[in-house]
């Protein structure tokens, strides 16, 4: 079994790892710790299974995920993160991951995630499963944020967790400019006139921890 990890913190890799090869003796990995490297190694070699992290230096893992996805679609991605599932998990499943898993996961969910995305399905966390089905019901109300792209979706989160917009531009190698006219758009589709009410939306619908 080849496995691709791809997160910027080596200290997790290497947990990751140490977990995996106990239960699949006959794994092989592969590290990123870069959204170039992981997509890279993603091109360069045959993967059974790629473990993403949702943030990576320079390029969101959502945008890792589309590039994946449109030139392996067979690959199958379970997404790894440190934010609560009802944060990201319904749209990084609607963008083509297989599974979406905390990075505080008990190793038993973790192995669980892992059999059935090699097995073929799909690994829904327990906790967002009544909100994944509410979305699927058809004529169901959905959330004005539904209507952002990945980036302007992480762009909020990142602006409501307190972070200044320069601050925010050099995370994402983004210019101060390109982090302004993503703001001015999630305000138009959001139907708000400030930063402030970005920042208080996002907290009324509990985008942010």
């Amino acid at each position: 079994m080849r496995v691709l990890i791809a997160d910027d913190h080596a200290v997790f890799r290497h947990g990751l790892k140490d977990i995996l090869v106990r239960h699949f003796p006959d794994a092989r990995f592969g590290e990123a710790e870069t959204a170039q490297a992981a997509l890279k190694l993603a091109w360069k070699r045959s993967w059974d299974i790629m473990l993403l992290d949702v943030r990576m230096p320079g390029r969101s893992g959502l945008e890792i995920l589309k590039e994946v996805k449109h030139a392996r679609p067979k690959l199958p991605v379970l997404i790894l993160s440190a934010y609560p599932e009802d944060q990201y998990a319904l749209r990084v499943l609607q963008a083509g991951a297989a599974g979406y898993l905390t990075k505080i996961t008990a190793t038993a969910e973790l192995i669980q995630a892992v059999e059935k995305v090699l097995a073929g399905q799909a690994y829904i966390p327990p906790t967002i499963t009544g909100a994944l089905l509410d979305h699927l019901r058809p004529g169901a109300a959905r959330p004005a944020h539904e209507k952002l792209s990945n980036r302007e979706y992480e762009i909020l989160r990142l602006l409501s967790s307190g972070k200044a917009a320069k601050t925010i531009a050099l995370e994402l190698s983004l210019s101060a400019q390109t982090i302004s006219t993503h703001r001015t758009r999630m305000l138009k589709k959001l139907g708000l006139h400030s930063t402030a009410e970005l920042i208080r939306y996002a907290i009324q619908n509990r985008l942010v921890d």
